[in-house]
């Protein structure tokens, strides 16, 4: 039997690596891995851009509609304190018992009605840029700040409006109970109308409506002015010149500065 013998021929070329064959791996490997941190770095900073730009066109769609909606409870609060202000002039020294078309009007706007001045600001989007750590995506720091603003001007609104809610129990809803005309209530809803929809309608109408003030003996005319002018001055117009003003200041501020940020119109 042939046994082969593998030996070392010496002839043989010796390939021994120099230190610039090292270098230069090491280098192409670096340089690998530094471009695929660099393309992953790219992408991760491409999605954060888009998923900030998604979240801001959101949240100004929410804010455009705020604005919109701020705009017409301030012009209810206008309406409701011009209301008040005629009713004060009214019981100073008018006759409670032969009460015109204008005085039925102005004591639905300025007693009767509240809803159409509560303003209830959609909070979704805000709810949900603060409560996901999503404002991280926002990196401007004003944008962020005004975030904040709006956040604590919605706070002082709901605050404000449960004072108001408060003070009207005390002082709006007795008047409401001993000197509204039911009657007359019950006329105006009479085909299905809400009462908003039936006293818009009788403001434009050439129709006047029976209407008496109930238990006229036991209104004291100076304590209800006193009440009304309260709950005018202290309390419904603040709302509106220092809240709701606040909040219609910092939404607009929000509303330029993000379409500025993201080209959003």
């Amino acid at each position: 039997m042939e046994v082969h013998h593998h030996a070392h021929d010496p002839a043989a070329p010796h390939h021994k690596k120099n230190w610039k064959s090292y270098f230069w791996e090491f280098l192409m490997l670096f340089l690998a891995v530094f471009c695929g941190f660099l393309a992953e770095y790219q992408l991760e900073h491409k999605i954060e851009r888009d998923r900030a730009k998604e979240l801001a066109r959101s949240f100004y769609g929410e804010l455009k509609k705020d604005s919109v909606t701020a705009a017409i409870k301030v012009e209810n609060r206008l309406k409701q304190e011009a209301a008040l202000k005629y009713l004060i002039s009214f019981f100073k020294d008018s006759s409670l018992n032969n009460v015109s078309k204008t005085y039925a009007i102005n004591f639905e706007y300025g007693i009767s009605f509240r809803s159409p001045t509560l303003f209830e600001p959609r909070a979704m989007m805000l709810d949900q840029l603060k409560n996901s750590g999503s404002l991280r995506y926002f990196k401007n720091e004003t944008l962020q700040e005004l975030i904040g603003d709006l956040t604590v001007a919605i706070k002082n609104i709901y605050s404000r409006q449960d004072l108001e809610h408060e003070q009207r129990l005390l002082y709006i809803n007795p008047i409401l109970i001993n000197h509204y005309d039911y009657d007359f209530n019950d006329v105006m809803k009479k085909d299905g109308k809400t009462i908003f929809e039936a006293i818009h309608q009788y403001e434009t109408s050439n129709k006047t409506l029976p209407y008496k003030i109930n238990q006229v003996e036991i209104l004291d005319r100076q304590n209800t002015i006193n009440k009304l002018n309260f709950y005018l001055g202290n309390v419904l117009s603040s709302t509106r010149q220092v809240h709701i003003q606040k909040y219609i200041e910092v939404n607009a501020e929000l509303l330029k500065l993000l379409r500025k940020e993201y080209h959003l119109k």
